[in-house]
């Protein structure tokens, strides 16, 4: 079982940075592929950027240029670094971990841009 924990979010003016933190216990993050995933109100859920076990980086589309996603192996730590915030970004972030046929999510965190 591999637990995770958000931390990071906030309510910050369009334009600032916030960097999010992704704390796992159970699991070595470096194995897996981990990914940050948001959700808006009424809105599905969808992938924001994922680091797999090679470091292989992967991000939307939206978030290019912006937003960073990086590991620390010592805290087993994925952090998403997150740039130049629009009012759009708005959302619950919430951490994945897949390892296998394993798959964990944490409880989020939430990320509150004001115009």
């Amino acid at each position: 079982q591999v637990s995770l924990v958000e931390s990071g979010g906030a309510l910050v003016q369009a334009g600032g940075s916030l960097k999010l933190s992704c704390a796992a216990t159970g699991g070595a993050v470096t194995v897996a592929t981990v990914g940050w995933y948001r959700q808006a109100p009424g809105k599905q859920r969808d992938l924001v950027a994922q680091i797999t076990r090679d470091s292989a980086t992967t991000y939307v589309d939206s978030v290019k240029g912006r937003f960073t996603i990086s590991r620390d192996r010592a805290e087993n730590t994925v952090y998403l670094q997150m740039d130049s915030l629009k009012p759009e970004d708005t959302a619950v972030y919430y951490c994945n971990y897949v390892f296998g046929e394993y798959n964990f999510w944490g409880p989020g965190t939430q990320v509150t841009v004001s115009s």
